[in-house]
């Protein structure tokens, strides 16, 4: 999962600062850089916090977070053929 760079780029695609958006987050702006850059995993209800600032669920989050290593090895090929059609709806959907 690559969740970290998924909030950091929601995040600016929003135009906030790291600064802005911990502080709405109630986090410091050295852990939020920790999250984004996957040096630390941040617990649910701080991730819950994370997505209703990014306006975005919870499970979508996730989701765009996948990676093809998070996918069980036979079902990778169906992954590969659906998840960018996917993303991009939920990126459409979200105006990410």
């Amino acid at each position: 999962m690559d969740l970290g760079n998924v909030i950091k780029n929601i995040r600016k695609q929003k135009g906030l600062t790291q600064k802005e958006f911990a502080s709405s987050c109630g986090i410091t702006q050295t852990y939020l850089s920790q999250i984004e850059s996957n040096s630390k995993e941040p617990n649910l209800s701080t991730l819950r916090i994370i997505s209703e600032n990014l306006k975005m669920p919870l499970p979508i989050l996730f989701f765009l977070s996948m990676t093809e290593d998070d996918v069980q090895p036979s079902k990778r090929k169906a992954f590969e053929i659906i998840s960018p059609s996917v993303k991009s709806l939920v990126n459409e959907f979200f105006s990410v």
